[in-house]
């Protein structure tokens, strides 16, 4: 059975359409729970999926609280909870496709050496176009958007399924532990790193870690992510969060980190020359941004 656990913190408007494509999947309904944890709201999301739970008496629906603030807590409350023995973690703002229970379902059912899967996440801005000024870099970072293709495979070095978009055994957590509770966002914050810790452990232990093309999400990007205090946050935030998941680790995980940093710098720095002489400065500057405000959180 699945079980898919839904982290929320005031997304009311987000719920009940996330809530609805996941009762429209085709996957039968004793297969799967939803398991949605409440960390702390203060808007209507009670009361949203208390109707949710009146109008769908066919879905195993279960709304729990974790008082602890942050999605690394409410994840794991979200596991604690969880009864099924494959856990899809789902974000509270995004749809998903008719078949994605299925698809994950499937998977599983037939590829046990598999332990951990994502798939791609689509963004779904929610006023206007795609900024002129964004890149693939930019696009991954400000709307989590992942696309690696139409075949299953591995992911790239150093890359790992999105945190809203991802499939685990449950065992994965009986052997790596639970997620890291000093990483994560908390309320306003915009701390992570938290799933790439856990991906980090199952990759020492020698887990298979899959992209599948089938298991599509598709992420609401609201306005203010474009905008840029929301760029300068959430990368300062980024470095802040390598620093401290690597120096729990060991002083020379951070050196090592530092000195990726050092490389990525001279990746940053050929990008921004080749969108010069494409004519797209405003592309290349933003990569610069981007690197220096990760850097200044590494520091």
């Amino acid at each position: 059975m699945l079980s898919v656990i839904i982290c929320t913190y005031n997304r009311e408007k987000y719920i009940r359409p996330l809530l609805e494509s996941l009762a429209a999947n085709t996957l039968d309904k004793a297969q799967y729970e939803i398991v949605l944890v409440d960390n702390n709201c203060t808007d209507n999301t009670r009361v949203v999926c208390e109707q949710y739970a009146a109008d769908h008496t066919d879905v195993t629906f279960r709304y729990v609280v974790e008082i602890e603030q942050g999605l690394s807590a409410a994840k794991n409350k979200g596991l604690q909870e969880a009864k099924g023995d494959i856990i899809v973690f789902v974000d509270d703002d995004a749809l998903v496709d008719a078949h994605y229970l299925k698809d994950y379902a499937d998977w599983f059912a037939t590829h046990p050496e598999t332990m951990a899967a994502g798939g791609p996440i689509q963004p779904m801005y929610e006023e206007g176009e795609e900024p002129t000024w964004m890149t693939p870099y930019t696009k991954a970072l400000l709307t989590a958007w992942m696309d690696y293709g139409d075949k299953v495979r591995e992911y790239p070095k150093g890359r790992y399924p999105g945190g809203g978009n991802s499939a685990y055994r449950k065992e994965v957590f009986e052997k790596v532990g639970p997620h890291n509770t000093a990483l994560g966002r908390k309320g306003g914050n915009l701390m992570g790193s938290e799933e790439k810790d856990i991906f980090d452990k199952m990759h020492k232990l020698g887990m298979q870690v899959l992209y599948l093309p089938w298991p599509v999400l598709h992420h609401s990007i609201p306005p203010h992510k474009l905008q840029q205090d929301y760029f300068d946050r959430l990368t300062l935030q980024m470095g802040i969060s390598e620093r401290q998941r690597t120096l729990a680790i060991s002083k020379m995980e951070y050196s090592k980190r530092l000195f990726l940093e050092a490389v990525k710098w001279g990746g940053t720095l050929v990008l921004w020359i080749g969108y010069c002489l494409q004519g797209h400065p405003a592309k290349g500057n933003k990569l610069i941004l981007f690197r220096r405000n990760v850097t200044k959180g590494l520091l």
